[in-house]
């Protein structure tokens, strides 16, 4: 939900961790939007930019397989999906959205690992131009916040 109470972060400390982006190039102004705003919230967190590996991808069904690659690598202490899948006239919306949100949260169950799913689901492009800059920040304050609190938990 847009502009929800998201409550506090316990921890927001970005230096010394290494997060890896999976960008799908569909709607691909939308999803650059995203990865801006994702890249400069995790800057502003203290990520170096250094230990941030950004890829993109053709759409939002092949991210899961590149969140695995990278999960695979054990090089990063949490991912990022980023994607943007605006609802058509027929069920592929349904499909897409649907499996693309499956499999991202197969790769961080299968490999423990944190990803911030930032795949917009969205009726038309401007609920998602709404929402692309908050989402994409909100998507780097996750993957913070929760490499931080597994790195706890371990």
């Amino acid at each position: 939900m847009q502009d929800a109470d998201k409550g506090n972060a316990a921890s927001l400390e970005g230096q010394d961790l290494r997060i890896g982006i999976v960008q799908a190039r569909f709607n691909a102004a939308l999803t650059a939007k995203l990865a801006e705003s994702c890249l400069a919230e995790l800057k502003a967190l203290g990520v170096n930019e250094r230990h941030i590996r950004h890829v993109t991808v053709p759409g939002a069904l092949e991210v899961p397989l590149a969140l695995d690659a990278l999960a695979e690598s054990e090089d990063f202490d949490a991912l990022v999906a980023l994607g943007c899948i605006i609802r058509g006239e027929t069920y592929h919306f349904e499909l897409v959205a649907n499996e693309s949100g499956a499999g991202v949260t197969r790769v961080s169950l299968d490999h423990h690992l944190p990803i911030a799913n930032a795949i917009l689901t969205v009726e038309n492009e401007a609920q998602a131009w709404a929402r692309a800059e908050e989402k994409g920040r909100d998507a780097a304050r996750v993957a913070v916040e929760m490499a931080n609190l597994l790195e706890d938990l371990s």
